[in-house]
């Protein structure tokens, strides 16, 4: 019997041993093998290669102040970490994780406080070089890694799946392959220690991460309710209304995910080939170039701008901070077919919104959607990464947000503060900085000349008041235009930048981006990249404007040649988009235009840009006049003064006074010193 019960038993073991022996050869151990047989570049002289982690019969399982272990091999580290965390996070890291669990099993070769190869049964097996410096050594700092060994039980948070925090939690992988270990996230949770190559990454993956499946499997995306549908807004360009996830008033991110354009662009990365696209050379040039590792933007999905491990801390980015984007926009030949060459349109010889400096001012996730930052200005304050779209070969009817800002915040023209979540109207999320934020008047001066307003309100960056339906009168952008005069110049169609070809019909509306956009945009017929993110033109305008300037009020304009060049692509090029120059200076709706013009008067120094932020008395601020008063000087001891009724103003300039009709004399001469 005894001899029959041995035999019995030596099947068993044969028969687990030929398991093993099968699950060895399929299961491809990679860099895990530190045998000298092993595929692994590091080798010890162990010949199993299970042994470097486990110890079939002296392992420290049941070792007291330590949790259940695998028949573990490998000394444990000691190590304190400091974990991932952010303000956004709800689910908070354990100071460190505690010690024998699945994750510091993986970091007692990982954080590289413990040597590869120091054994518990066996001693110190020398290794043929260090695992140190190595990208997988992730070291005691571990706030540039995914969040792990968070405190249970978790926290329902509006980005997570809801089963997360369900009894039992699980996650949303119908395979079961991506797991809660004890209700917990772990390293285990995302890899594999005994298999290498489910993933075409070969970073030992539990499942095939492509399309983000992993990602996906604790990260909800999913909308609850859509509108139009995906189809209808890729055609038309318009924005997908959705329903999302709100957890204690915090919205889902990621709810729009699915139908935005990182999601779905099948711009394949570069090195990257049909049939070729697992190659070790396609992989580690797709690496390289900070893409992740799948062939197409689309398979990358949530890789293309962000990294599990060495990232950048509290966004885990690829690239610093949320300029990320220029990993891809930069011109480059990471993907193919090029993305939009934003990089191009910040540098010099252009000048656009500022990178956010190092301090203060840097964006976070958490801000206040109102930014109080000076010069705060990175790719996340004006587009949602995870909504965004392309804008379709038809551009919305404005003022509403372009598909590229789909999913962006806003803030409301009614008070400066009321957020509006998403943005529905271009010019709300404009009004984050260009509106009544603070911290907006360090040099101000840094994308050109500034005119000094004569009627101007406290904050004159501010463009809320200027643009209101109260002003007297105003640039049509947060209301429809209806002014009682006529405009005698303006074109029934936008010309494109050639100025020649028509383009959009003149509506009721103006968009913020119709004037401060790229030099090159594609819009109005360049091959730039639409939005204001930079032009060679000064407050990065779209198109050529001139504006005078004076060496003193009152004295002669110098900075301007004479005569102007009034064509459409001219000295007043970007007014000759919308308004006829020929028409202004046939002086109809004013009998001066044409002279002042000529004597190199920009419409600068009567009209205002926006609109009249403030009233006052002595200017009645109809058809946006309104003077630069760095230009124009007092009458004497008579206030700058404009009353259109009789088409007439009190002030000097290019050293002649003028005087309201009615009152005085006007075209008075005054003896200033003239320098040309």
């Amino acid at each position: 019997m005894r001899s029959r019960f041995i035999s019995v038993g030596v099947v068993v073991v044969l028969a687990a041993g030929m398991a093993l022996a099968q699950q060895i050869e399929t299961d491809v151990l990679g860099a895990h093998d530190l045998s000298p047989g092993g595929a692994s570049t590091i080798k010890g002289s162990l010949s199993g290669p299970c042994l470097y982690c486990h110890a079939p019969h002296s392992g420290i399982e049941g070792t007291p102040g330590v949790a259940g272990t695998p028949l573990w091999s490998q000394k444990l580290s000691s190590a304190t970490y400091q974990v991932y965390t952010s303000l956004t996070m709800v689910n908070k890291g354990n100071t460190s994780p505690p010690l024998g669990s699945d994750s510091t099993l993986c970091l007692s070769c990982h954080d590289g406080t413990v040597a590869p190869g120091t054994l518990r049964p066996y001693g110190i097996v020398p290794l043929n070089q260090p695992m140190s410096n190595s990208p997988t050594d992730l070291g005691t700092s571990l706030q540039s890694t995914h969040p792990f060994s968070l405190v249970t039980p978790l926290k329902a948070a509006p980005d997570l799946w809801p089963s997360l925090t369900s009894t039992p939690p699980q996650t949303a992988d119908t395979t079961g392959a991506v797991r809660l270990i004890n209700g917990n996230v772990e390293c285990t949770s995302c890899h594999n220690a005994h298999v290498q190559n489910i993933d075409s990454s070969g970073d030992f993956l539990v499942i095939n991460n492509s399309s983000s499946a992993l990602c996906l499997a604790c990260h909800n995306t999913v909308p609850t309710g859509t509108g139009m549908g995906l189809a209808t807004e890729a055609k038309t360009g318009m924005s997908t209304q959705v329903t999302p996830r709100v957890v204690a008033n915090r919205v889902n991110p990621l709810a729009q995910w699915t139908g935005s354009i990182h999601a779905t662009a099948a711009n394949r990365i570069a090195g990257q080939v049909p049939g070729g696209g697992n190659s070790a050379v396609a992989k580690m040039i797709a690496k390289q170039a900070s893409l992740g590792g799948y062939d197409t933007v689309r398979k990358n999905g949530c890789l293309s701008c962000h990294t599990n491990h060495n990232a950048v801390p509290k966004s885990l980015l690829r690239g610093a901070d949320d300029q990320a984007c220029i990993n891809c926009h930069n011109g480059g030949s990471n993907i193919s077919p090029p993305a939009p060459n934003i990089f191009s349109e910040m540098a010099s010889p252009k000048t656009g919104h500022l990178f956010a400096a190092s301090g203060n001012n840097v964006h976070d996730a958490h801000e206040s959607e109102v930014l109080n930052h000076n010069r705060h200005a990175t790719c996340a304050d004006c587009h949602n990464s995870h909504a965004a779209n392309q804008v379709g070969i038809s551009f919305p009817t404005p003022p509403v947000v372009r598909a590229s800002q789909k999913g962006v915040v806003g803030i409301s023209a009614s008070d400066g503060q009321s957020v509006v979540s998403p943005a529905n109207n271009q010019y709300e999320n404009c009004l984050r900085c260009h509106g009544a934020s603070t911290g907006k008047g360090v040099n101000p001066t840094l994308f050109g000349y500034l005119p000094n307003w004569v009627v101007s309100a406290p904050d004159p960056l501010n463009v809320i008041p200027q643009f209101s339906a109260s002003s007297t009168s105003s640039h049509p952008v947060t209301h429809d235009r209806s002014s009682p005069f006529p405009q005698p110049s303006l074109r029934f169609n936008m010309l494109n930048l050639d100025g020649i070809r028509q383009a959009r019909t003149m509506g009721i509306r103006i968009l913020c981006t119709d004037c401060h956009n790229s030099d090159d945009n594609r819009e109005f017929g360049g091959t730039g990249p639409n939005g204001p993110h930079g032009s060679k033109y000064s407050h990065i305008l779209e198109r050529r404007y001139d504006l005078s300037q004076a060496p003193a009020p009152g004295r002669p304009i110098t900075n301007l040649n004479l005569p102007p060049n009034l064509s459409t692509t001219g000295n007043y090029a970007l007014c000759a988009k919308c308004h006829d120059l020929a028409n202004v200076v046939s002086n109809a709706s004013f009998s001066e235009h044409a002279r002042h013009i000529n004597d190199g008067f920009s419409c600068s120094v009567c009209h205002t840009a926006h609109g009249m932020g403030a009233q006052a008395a002595t200017v009645s601020g109809e058809r946006m006049v309104n003077f630069d008063v760095n230009v124009v000087a007092p009458n004497g001891a008579t206030p700058i003064a404009y009353r259109r009724a009789s088409n007439s103003c009190s002030l000097t300039c290019h050293g002649h006074a003028h005087s309201l009709a009615g009152t005085a004399p006007g075209n008075t001469p005054v003896k200033l010193p003239r320098t040309r």
